[in-house]
């Protein structure tokens, strides 16, 4: 396949050309409640050409080989007239050559896994869970998506790339009267099917938390003193900082490319933000991004200073910065687009129980339950917390959600734990669906919170 795309190159009038070939393959099943509502695998293909010529740069997306060659021609001519049409002409920072086989390396091989395999333990967990106290309904499914992809580019690049992530996913809803509560659960990642058995106890734990917040007092609105845990956490830096060390946001946002500098002192001096998608058996894993682009760390934030990006080839030759290999697409459909691979705040020296004490009275807040940024502003609801109450955990509490402004928290975060925890499912949702995209960290302590309750 990759000498059938080099020959594609051959005749390409153009200062820089690539073409990514890729399929996808992917296996879900979906139960409602005792129901099974849908089970099937669909495989998808197509090919992904981009031209720079004049300064122009284009791209077009075909499903059949016998389209590729016109494919071309159309690229060139529009990145020609994107070239003439336009005062600012694009440039790229083209990766060196390189030549590599990348083949999957996994405990167990999701794919060797009979799709009657998959079913029974999707529906064993769903049947757990349906049994346990105060539990009246679930939404839980089984997600498999295997990717094989084949890179070429004018430079001589020829990259082949396999990639796949399982997972087991869902909602647990609990009801007692009029009262109704709802937890997420997940469990999965990169390195084989191996990481989906045997846990039980993950969907025990938080079918038991989700009945026992029926009879929880919700929380107290107002400033406190907040421990969030690494879902959180991880969730806080992905969405409120994350997107704004990716290039292209801030590239054409001068009011937030001036608070964005690097060099600039955003956060306090324990704070350390890392970005990393070589980060083996975690979903947002992955060697090459779709640009054929070595995937790299980036140190995106140390003792509080602003120190890197995240870059695609045209915003690494915009800035005049390196290429890091954080661009990637949904599938075979789209051009790629700046992405987080692995996002997380890096742990410290502290207990859990540290930061608890440190706290003194305010909410140990845990999980996810969604989110929306707008701006510089985030809100994110959390699936429970206790309360802490002279330095001591108290009463479990619902209803809880932590609002405030990006640069102003990052000052607040005054205690880091050791230890570190990843997303068990990815999800970035950016312009297009990337579910490689995730996130983690330790538990980190912010004063001076606001959160949403009664």
């Amino acid at each position: 396949m990759l000498d059938k795309l080099s020959g594609y190159l051959l005749n390409v009038d153009a200062e820089y050309a690539d073409i990514r070939y890729e399929k996808m393959t992917k296996t879900e099943i979906v139960y409602n409640g005792k129901e099974l509502s849908k089970i099937g695998t669909n495989t998808t293909d197509g090919y992904v050409i981009r031209v720079l010529k004049k300064g122009g740069f284009a791209t077009v997306s075909v499903t059949k080989p016998s389209e590729v060659e016109k494919a071309f021609e159309l690229a060139v001519k529009n990145a020609a007239l994107l070239g003439d049409a336009c005062d600012k002409k694009m440039k790229l920072e083209v990766p060196g050559k390189t030549i590599d086989d990348v083949i999957l390396d996994l405990e167990e091989d999701p794919r060797a896994i009979s799709i009657d395999e998959k079913l029974e333990l999707l529906a064993y967990y769903n049947n757990l869970v349906l049994k346990q106290k105060d539990v009246q309904s679930t939404a839980m499914r089984y997600s498999e998506v295997y990717r094989d992809k084949f890179f070429v580019n004018t430079v001589g690049s020829k990259i082949h790339e396999q990639t796949i992530t399982t997972g087991i996913s869902g909602r647990i809803i609990c009801k007692k009267g009029s009262s109704v509560q709802d937890g997420r659960v997940s469990i999965g990642g990169s390195d084989g099917f191996t990481k989906l058995r045997n846990r039980d106890d993950v969907f025990l734990k938080k079918a038991k938390i989700v009945s026992e917040l029926l009879y929880a007092e919700p929380a107290v609105g107002g400033k406190h003193n907040v421990v969030i845990n690494p879902s959180l956490a991880g969730v806080f830096v992905h969405e409120a900082f994350g997107h704004f060390s990716e290039a292209d946001l801030v590239e054409n946002s001068p009011s937030l490319l001036e608070k964005m500098q690097i060099g600039a002192k955003l956060g306090t001096d324990i704070l350390d933000i890392i970005d990393d998608p070589t980060t083996k058996g975690q979903i947002g894993y992955y060697k090459y991004d779709d640009e054929g682009v070595p995937a790299k760390p980036v140190l995106l934030m140390e003792k509080g200073v602003l120190k890197g990006r995240l870059h695609s080839m045209q915003t690494a030759a915009a800035f005049n910065d390196k290429l890091n290999g954080h661009c990637v697409a949904e599938d075979a459909r789209y051009e790629p687009i700046i992405r987080m691979g692995c996002i997380y705040i890096k742990p410290k020296n502290k207990k859990v129980e540290e930061l608890i004490k440190e706290a003194g009275n305010g909410y140990y807040v845990l999980d996810s339950k969604g989110g929306q940024t707008s701006g510089e502003n985030f809100t994110f609801g959390a699936q429970y917390a206790y309360k802490i109450e002279n330095g001591k955990l108290g009463a479990l509490v619902k209803d809880i959600n932590i609002m405030g402004n990006l640069f102003s928290t990052l000052k607040n975060i005054t205690a880091i734990s050791d230890g570190i925890e990843f997303c068990e499912s990815g999800g970035c949702g950016k312009g297009q669906v990337n579910i490689k995209s995730c996130h983690g960290g330790p538990h980190i302590l912010i004063k001076n919170a606001v959160i949403g309750g009664v």
